[in-house]
């Protein structure tokens, strides 16, 4: 059993057989920063922090924008 790969057995691996399974994973997460993003500018006069959570969505990856739909949108000031 070899328990330490080189370079030469990372470059056999075939990165293509990986995409079915990366690429929803990547749709899934770019449609849910959209969706954050375009919610988030919707409501920017509401909203404290807008600037934070701009910045929360764009660089948390996936979760950014889940913390957004969760915490966020909560975090509202009333008219």
């Amino acid at each position: 059993m070899q328990l330490h790969y080189g370079i030469d057995d990372l470059m056999k691996i075939d990165i293509w057989s990986f995409l079915p399974i990366i690429l929803p994973i990547l749709i899934i997460g770019a449609l849910l920063i959209f969706i954050a993003l375009v919610d988030l500018f919707r409501h920017r006069d509401t909203r404290k922090n807008v600037l934070i959570w701009t910045f929360v969505i764009l660089f948390v990856n996936t979760l950014g924008p889940i913390l957004y739909f969760i915490l966020g949108r909560k975090d509202r000031e009333t008219l």
